[in-house]
């Protein structure tokens, strides 16, 4: 059974930082490329990032270029999304998702089949 957990959202202030797992089991991320979503309240779903062990790092939408890093850990069988500097514009609930091989569209979230519960990220002060 396929599954995908997300963890470490919380409340940050601007300008800080916060890393987000993603824990995949009943599978391998060695075939599977994850990716990284995030909607915000009265928004559709945005994507953030995404890699596949094939290809690398396939996609960062231009809104967090410079400020966020995708990265995986095959051995963990998890995905981490590394964001500094984050605004009040990045809070959203962030979600992972997972498809086999490589989207042809890594930021259309209809390119996945499998999604994570989401974790919610609050950049405030």
């Amino acid at each position: 059974q396929v599954q995908l957990v997300e963890s470490g959202g919380g409340l940050v202030q601007p300008g800080g930082s916060l890393r987000l797992s993603c824990a995949a089991s009943g599978f391998t991320l060695d075939y599977f490329a994850i990716g990284w979503f995030r909607q915000a309240p009265g928004k559709g779903r945005e994507g953030v990032s995404c890699i596949s062990t094939s290809d690398g790092i396939l996609y960062y939408a231009d809104s967090v270029k410079g400020r966020f890093t995708i990265s995986r850990d095959n051995a963990k069988n998890t995905v981490y999304l590394l964001m500094n500097s984050l605004k009040p514009e990045d809070t959203a609930v962030y979600y992972c998702a997972t498809t086999y091989g490589t989207p042809r569209y890594p930021e259309d979230p209809t390119m996945y089949d499998y999604w994570g519960q989401g974790t919610q990220v609050t950049v405030s002060s």
